[in-house]
């Protein structure tokens, strides 16, 4: 890897990637190039064009990918009602991929040979990261200082960092690392390795706690358009808008926030607190709005394909040919799903109230337990003994073993 050139660096402007931009430096006497995402991340992008220039980078891109990120990554996943594990909605993975192709584009017009993240040897966003590159140029050369360094903690890196000058967010009182994006905001490490340990209030960002949240409950409706929010009360908004609008509502009635014990892709359990204001309504809202407008069996095929799904975005494979083939298939199930929900957002709780739609398969005349001239009754006796036939030879078959 010495004859490295210039490499694009992954950069948020934390402890991390601050510290691998000047190691790169140092270590290969290359350019740097530094790629911010903006995702989202409100006042933690301030100043970090400066920063990177001060730090050493020959260039400093910032990205404003929000509404890319919302419209093309986001959207599908809750299509899919995507959710790892029962919990997780997949905010830091599901941005990785998006990333990694803003670093490749970057390359090319760059020049640059290589590319590089902060991700450790112990988690899954270097698996991430790097299956992204590879899928998009099988060529690029990749520097994960994590793997080849001697700065083995966080405290060696904030030793370092202040050795050379680098100012950094964290401190030693709350040492976590953080991810944040216009889906979620993660907390991990430091104080949270203790799973017993309960996180503390002054950690949370974009939601207030339930018992803080307002005495009135507030009343929502959300617009869908083949799978896809597009309106809120009535206001139609472009994705990034929408969402942002979400997490605001959400996060002032105190939504969102889960803590967890997730099982990582090289094999260890990880803890980390998350707060995902906005896509818990929205996952509620579409999943409601499906209920009315998917047929049964397309459903069940489609919520069977759901861990899957997710697995392999948490895993890191989005630009897989089987990733592709199950989104394709998962838009074609949301060609219908089309309408309106309404909720109800309560102290830490997003609770349905109703739906309605155009489109929809529910018919009041067939499901009404009052009169009606459209269902026959007596017909559902023949479909239960139909059911039974194999239940009822099994336990003759079983009766004639015995004697």
């Amino acid at each position: 890897m010495s004859d490295i050139n210039k490499v694009v660096l992954a950069y948020s402007g934390g402890l991390d990637t601050s510290v691998i931009l000047k190691w790169l430096i140092e270590t290969y006497q290359c350019e740097v190039v530094t790629m911010t995402a903006d995702l989202g991340q409100e006042e933690e992008l301030d100043g970090l064009e400066e920063k990177a220039l001060k730090t050493g980078a020959v260039k400093a891109y910032v990205e404003d990918l929000r509404e890319e990120f919302i419209k093309d990554y986001v959207f599908p996943a809750f299509r899919a009602n995507a959710i790892y594990e029962g919990q997780y909605l997949l905010g830091t993975s599901i941005a990785r991929p998006l990333i990694a192709k803003r670093q490749i584009e970057i390359a090319a017009a760059e020049g640059a040979d290589a590319v590089s993240h902060g991700a450790t040897g112990k988690g899954n966003d270097q698996v991430r990261f790097e299956l992204g590159y590879l899928a998009l140029n099988p060529g690029i050369k990749i520097v994960a200082p994590w793997r080849d360094w001697d700065l083995t903690s966080r405290t060696r890196l904030m030793e370092f960092a202040k050795e050379h000058g680098i100012e950094v967010p964290q401190t030693k009182a709350k040492p976590y690392s953080t991810d944040r994006n216009m889906l979620h905001i993660s907390y991990e490490g430091g104080v949270l390795e203790d799973p017993w340990a309960e996180a503390t209030d002054d950690m949370y960002t974009m939601s207030i706690r339930p018992e803080d949240a307002p005495d009135t409950p507030e009343i929502i409706e959300i617009d869908f358009k083949n799978g896809d929010p597009v309106a809120i009360n009535g206001k139609v908004m472009s994705p990034a808008v929408l969402f942002k609008e979400l997490n605001t509502l959400a996060g002032r009635n105190g939504i969102g926030r889960i803590d967890l014990v997730e099982n990582r892709f090289v094999g260890m359990k990880s803890r980390g607190v998350y707060e995902t204001p906005g896509g818990t309504i929205l996952r509620l809202a579409h999943m409601n709005m499906e209920s009315i407008t998917l047929d049964r069996e397309v459903a069940h095929l489609r919520d069977s394909l759901i861990p899957k799904y997710a697995e392999l975005v948490y895993n890191g494979f989005w630009f897989s040919p089987e990733m592709q083939l199950l989104q394709n298939m998962i838009d074609d199930t949301q060609k219908t799903v089309s309408g309106t929900v309404r909720l109800k957002l309560y102290k830490g709780g997003c609770h349905l109230l109703g739906r309605r739609s155009d489109e929809s398969l529910y018919d009041e005349s067939f499901a009404t337990f009052e009169d009606d001239d459209v269902y026959t009754q007596k017909d559902a006796e023949g479909f239960i003994r139909l059911n039974a036939l194999r239940l009822r030879i099994r336990k003759l078959a079983l009766q004639r073993r015995k004697g």
